[in-house]
């Protein structure tokens, strides 16, 4: 089922006024790529940049189409990691945070 408009004005309405909804979703994204999950992430990822730096600014900055940039971050994309890095940089610059790796071991 395709979400509906008002759940995508939501997520922007919320991301927007919520610094810590933002910085959660990236977290979100990220952990979700690491784990192996990588088709939520970039729907995920795709909602944010909706939400933060919008995907022609992302184009700008990654130099790269808005086109393909938004085929990258559905559910079937494929972006490289070069793609990736570049998008996940964007976001985390408008967010204004920094990405850390921590492993948890399992027991």
């Amino acid at each position: 089922m395709a979400l509906t408009r008002d759940f995508k004005e939501t997520v922007v309405e919320r991301v927007q006024r919520d610094p810590a909804f933002a910085k959660a979703m990236l977290d979100e994204a990220a952990t979700l790529f690491l784990n192996g999950e990588p088709d939520t992430a970039r729907v995920i990822l795709r909602d944010l940049v909706n939400a933060t730096v919008g995907f022609e600014t992302l184009a700008h900055v990654t130099d790269k189409n808005s086109k393909s940039l938004h085929r990258m971050l559905s559910a079937t994309g494929n972006p490289t990691m070069d793609n990736l890095a570049a998008i996940f940089s964007a976001v985390r610059k408008s967010l204004n945070v920094k990405l850390r790796v921590r492993a948890d071991r399992a027991a």
